[in-house]
């Protein structure tokens, strides 16, 4: 199969690539439930691990994914001594605006990545490969109305080696989903 963006020597429907994904994950690919996009549009690419990292990957396969391309990051949002984890998804160009549209979108006094160790646990995913597909049941997902609008978006599967490329409205029918303006902000120039 052809991978719907970029040029990939192994692209193949994500269901297809279950032994690949981490089992959080596959999961959800497994139970995917068909609405404005179908579990088979979700397309999986083979990539080497130790490129996962979104410049040195647009730099193997494609500078033009960068502009196709979104970070998942975790952070943590913090009120009364509770803690509400939540996903993050942006332009990889842009970076989180945790402290003005994630703070107030989660009710939080203090909001700020959440550290490795927690990201990585709570998940169940591998640090750099962190995806909002198959993250735990009730976390906010909050989602980037420009990575929606994108026809197809690369995003991490869970590992370091693979990538998802599904379509951006898939984002916004996943669990806990919020679709937002400005919640990635441009990356100032040095």
């Amino acid at each position: 199969m052809r991978a719907p963006i970029g040029t990939f020597d192994d692209a193949r429907p994500a269901p297809d690539a279950l032994d690949l994904l981490t089992a959080p994950v596959a999961a959800a690919v497994r139970h995917w439930r068909d609405g404005a996009v179908a579990a088979r549009d979700l397309v999986f690419v083979d990539t080497e691990p130790e490129w996962a990292d979104t410049a040195t990957f647009a730099e193997h396969y494609g500078l033009e994914l960068l502009a196709q391309s979104a970070n998942c990051v975790v952070v943590a949002g913090k009120r009364g001594g509770e803690t509400t984890l939540a996903a993050c998804v942006v332009l990889s160009a842009t970076k989180v605006d945790v402290n003005g549209v994630v703070r107030r979108q989660l009710g939080a006094r203090k909001a700020s990545f959440a550290a490795m160790d927690t990201a990585v646990g709570e998940t169940g995913m591998e640090y750099g490969g962190i995806t909002p597909i198959g993250l735990p049941a009730g976390w906010p997902v909050l989602v980037d109305a420009a990575v929606v609008d994108l026809p197809h978006v690369l995003i991490g599967s869970g590992t370091r080696r693979g990538k998802l490329i599904v379509p951006g409205k898939a984002l916004a029918q996943l669990p806990g989903a919020t679709v937002l303006d400005d919640l990635g902000v441009a990356v100032p120039h040095a």
